[in-house]
């Protein structure tokens, strides 16, 4: 029943980013919550097979703020990367160049 929880709270803390940082016309709806609940599942299983207790809080703040710090890099890292890739293509538009393939 916790991993549910954990999930849900993924996914809020990806919506959070998704809509509280820069960038988010360069990816789709999904994709920060997606992460979101991906990194939260992952961390919380992999704290569990390390043997933290379900009922103890620091398996519950390394994977909340574990998430939240994934989350907020994937966001930036994408965003810039997708804006100097669409600033490129748009140069090279301009000047008549073939795309690049």
């Amino acid at each position: 029943m916790e991993l549910l929880f954990v999930t849900l709270a993924g996914a809020i803390l990806g919506l959070g980013a998704r809509y509280f940082l820069p960038h988010r016309h360069t990816h789709g709806a999904a994709l920060l919550p997606a992460i979101g609940v991906a990194v939260a599942s992952a961390l919380w299983v992999g704290l569990t097979w390390v043997g933290l207790k379900w009922n103890g809080g620091w398996i519950w703040t390394i994977t909340l703020v574990g998430t939240a710090v994934i989350v907020v890099v994937i966001d930036l890292v994408v965003g810039r990367v997708r804006t100097n890739a669409d600033t490129v293509l748009l140069a090279n538009l301009s000047k008549g160049a073939p795309l690049p393939h």
